[in-house]
């Protein structure tokens, strides 16, 4: 296994662990909406780029695509649950912005994985 893969499979693991923690954070705050959010998109994040790593894994050509996907999914989802985390837990916004780009790139990384299906063969 590459450095790549193995690093999004740490990055799977932290925002999954983040995700049970906002989960859990957000059953016990004053308006947890926007923590329950976060937690939300970190815990689907989480599955999803771990089996696009298991998926990279079996691929022959293309992997570099499914990785790029799932880099900006993880990138994409530490700015957008980093901002609303941020709101719902010290009142502030992260670098204005934040949240929409960061769901702009979460977009943007699931767009890549859908144009891994035209590059990609089987391993």
């Amino acid at each position: 296994m590459d450095l790549w893969t193995r690093l999004l499979l740490l990055a799977s693991g932290l925002l999954g662990a983040a995700g049970v923690a906002a989960a859990a954070a957000a059953a016990h705050v004053t308006g947890g909406g926007l923590l329950e959010t976060a937690a939300h998109f970190l815990l689907f994040t989480a599955v999803a780029v771990a089996g696009l790593c298991a998926l990279a894994l079996r691929l022959a050509g293309g992997s570099a695509v499914v990785r790029a996907g799932a880099s900006l999914l993880v990138l994409g989802c530490l700015l957008f649950s980093g901002d609303l985390a941020a709101r719902a837990l010290m009142d502030v916004k992260l670098l204005g912005g934040s949240a929409p780009f960061g769901g702009t790139t979460m977009i943007l990384g699931w767009l890549v994985v859908a144009a891994s299906a035209f590059v990609v063969r089987k391993g």
